[in-house]
């Protein structure tokens, strides 16, 4: 059996920027260890798997040990790979996930808005018992629904956070953000994930959910601009619209391909 495969950096200004990730559209749907195979082998923080006939089309996505609920960069990537390599008609589609009916639209020059849920957060204990893991103060500390959020001082501190991603795999919660006022946007982020093999991810559509939530009372507005600041780097728009947030990212070709199973 042969797969197509394409390879798209997502949330990158430019190419070998942003979160590469893997799109497997399919004919028919194929085992969920198959997928998993496929993931792993991939080895990307996500590989996301559709049947492009489908209404709605429904998306999954894997890391390369473990199916995830939601993912952002990856949809941003199948979005792309609908319109762009597929022939997909509508400007306007609408996934169907294990986290309800997700929107992306595209608005040209390969920038794609997501349309997702808006996350609910909240306080958890503080520095004292998180300091540890990341060997920074803790200055707020919250939880959404997957992750938890902390801030720290300021995008120099960000910076120079070093975890301890053996403690942070037996944490519970499946991942990490922590965030910090940004110098030359609104804020700066980075996303760890050890529990789903990525200890730190690249780009992270997925925690615009949760960051625009924490930033919009602090900040006191409901547009903002966002970086993450992995090394490979990342730009994020984003505003909230009622009980959803809307994610727009710029997406690159890398690679088209084939996979034989």
């Amino acid at each position: 059996m042969n797969i197509r495969i394409y390879k798209v950096d997502a949330f990158a200004e430019s190419l070998f920027s942003g979160n590469p990730a893997a799109v497997c559209p399919l004919e028919e749907w194929i085992g969920d260890k198959l997928m998993q195979k496929i993931a792993s082998e991939n080895n990307l923080s996500e590989t996301a798997f559709f049947v492009p006939g489908e209404n709605p089309i429904n998306i999954r996505w894997f890391t390369p040990t473990t199916e995830v609920e939601l993912c952002g960069h990856a949809t941003l990537a199948s979005a792309h790979v609908l319109r762009k390599h597929l022939g997909y008609g509508d400007a306007s589609m609408v996934f169907e996930s294990q986290s309800g009916p997700l929107g992306a639209t595209d608005v040209g020059n390969d920038r794609y808005t997501l349309d997702f849920p808006m996350d609910v957060l909240r306080p958890v204990a503080d520095d004292l018992h998180w300091k540890q893991y990341f060997h920074q103060p803790i200055l707020e500390a919250y939880r959404g629904t997957t992750d938890y959020i902390f801030r720290v001082a300021s995008e120099q501190s960000l910076m120079e956070i070093s975890p301890d991603f053996e403690r942070l795999a037996e944490a519970d919660g499946r991942g990490f953000i922590l965030t910090a006022e940004g110098s030359d946007c609104d804020y700066v982020a980075r996303c760890f994930y050890p529990q789903a093999g990525i200890n730190e991810d690249p780009a992270t559509g997925s925690s615009q959910t949760t960051l625009s939530t924490f930033w919009e009372s602090k900040l006191n507005k409901v547009i903002f601009t966002a970086r993450q600041l992995s090394r490979r780097g990342a730009y994020f728009e984003t505003e909230i619209v009622e009980d959803r947030v809307l994610i727009t990212g710029k997406v690159c070709d890398y690679l088209q391909g084939e996979i034989t199973v």
